[in-house]
């Protein structure tokens, strides 16, 4: 398993990346525009399965954060639907697309997008906690305990996203690689209990990622008691 990858002005570009993170994206705003396009108190199966994704996030945020839970949904539920995406793009069909330069697979089997998606989701919270508590979130009070403890919580703060990235390119690299070796051995039959198993992995990837997300919002967000 390799990646495509193309030099543009000097910079070295895993191109099946790219490809496989646009083709997520896209298929999800299709997904969102025909969820949306005709929505009604009797929603049909595409609206039914958002709304419900929808809720399940908006539940957890409003037990976990105090009064503002709603506001981060949109970073957090979209987060959950391109990873999720993401990870089942490595599975059928793309694993019998085969190229010359590599093969597709995963996204989020390049460390390039996780640990993108784990810098954003540091930005955001660090944005989200300042912006609530002002210097106090970085800073409690002027004593030197306050100050000693500062660098536990910035280290603390670098580590959480290191461990998001990862957390998901591990598995889902792993995945593909043990999905690989079993076509390998045998490409009839006996790679579909594994492939079932690794969409399975895929998703709860996700909604760990996403999970962990909120969990680090409402850390940085709710007042402590």
């Amino acid at each position: 398993m390799h990646h495509w990858i193309v030099n543009l002005y000097g910079f070295e570009l895993n191109m099946d990346t790219l490809i496989t993170m646009w083709l997520a994206m896209a298929f999800l705003i299709v997904m969102s525009f025909l969820a949306t396009r005709k929505l009604s108190i009797f929603p049909n199966k595409i609206q039914y399965i958002f709304e419900n994704i929808l809720s399940a996030f908006y539940n957890l945020a409003d037990n976990m954060m105090e009064k503002e839970g709603a506001k981060h949904i949109p970073l957090i539920a979209s987060l959950f639907l391109f990873i999720v995406t993401a990870n089942l793009m490595g599975q059928v069909p793309l694993k019998i697309i085969e190229l010359k330069q590599g093969e597709f697979a995963s996204p989020t089997n390049d460390l390039n997008v996780t640990a993108s998606l784990a810098i954003l989701v540091l930005v955001y919270y660090l944005c989200a906690g300042i912006a609530k508590k002002k210097f106090k979130f970085i800073l409690h009070d002027f004593s030197l305990m306050s100050v000693l403890m500062l660098a536990l919580e910035v280290l603390d703060m670098i580590t959480r996203p290191l461990t998001l990235a990862l957390r998901l390119f591990g598995n889902i690299l792993a995945g593909e690689c043990l999905v690989a070796a079993v076509m390998g051995i045998c490409a009839y039959l006996l790679p579909i209990p594994v492939m079932v198993f690794e969409m399975l992995v895929a998703c709860v990837q996700a909604l760990v990622f996403s999970m962990l997300t909120m969990v680090y919002i409402a850390l940085a967000v709710n007042e402590e008691h």
